[in-house]
């Protein structure tokens, strides 16, 4: 049986791990909201600080799912960990700014054109973590539980023992993320179907 085992939120304003929260946006920072929580939870890689809204947001997450499973690098071997990532504006935030140093500038910045795919998220997390499982990112209309369940139930069956899923909603100051981890061999957590995972997310798109 297939199990959430861990899940987090990631807003404007406030970002949570299992319900519980963890850190609230100090607006008056010099530092962006990412790179609070960056320095916040004591993370120590460098390269966080040369990615783009989007790949920041899933790296965070993941870093923090895999602090609350401990041990989660030594359960599973390098393949057998699957990522399964969406939204609903793919790369937008960062083509936008790709477009708005070409106007600028009158030459597009290489830093940002590298991120310029959506995928280049999942690149991110699984350097980090050296996983070299089956991983896709989609684009979809809104927040689809059954897609998550559905797609990561197939990577489950095809030689996955985990997944990591997650909505990336990252588009300026508009933040709606909601990434969690799904274990096929588990002792403890909540069935991987799409009420729960729906509850869970409790997007205002669901």
């Amino acid at each position: 049986m297939s199990l959430i085992t861990t899940y987090c939120h990631l807003s404007a304003d406030h970002f949570s791990v299992n319900g519980e929260l963890v850190a609230t946006r100090e607006k008056d920072a010099a530092d962006s909201w990412f790179k609070q929580i960056y320095k916040e939870q004591e993370i120590a890689y460098p390269k966080f600080y040369k990615m783009d809204a989007l790949s920041q947001a899933g790296f965070l997450a993941s870093e923090v799912i895999k602090r609350v499973n401990k041990g989660l690098a030594s359960k599973y071997q390098d393949d057998e960990i699957a990522m399964l990532f969406a939204n609903q504006s793919s790369s937008a935030d960062t083509d936008l700014r790709f477009l708005h140093s070409y106007e600028q500038n009158g030459a597009p910045s290489p830093s940002l054109f590298v991120y310029t795919l959506p995928n280049i998220v999942l690149g991110e997390i699984a350097i980090r973590n050296k996983w070299f499982g089956e991983n896709m990112f989609a684009v979809l209309p809104k927040f689809a539980p059954g897609f998550f369940v559905d797609c990561g139930q197939i990577f489950l069956s095809t030689g996955a023992k985990a997944v990591l899923i997650g909505w990336l909603g990252v588009m300026g100051d508009q933040i709606e993320v909601f990434v969690a981890l799904v274990e096929s061999e588990s002792e403890g957590g909540m069935d991987f179907n799409k009420h729960n995972l729906s509850m869970l997310a409790d997007l205002s798109h669901a």
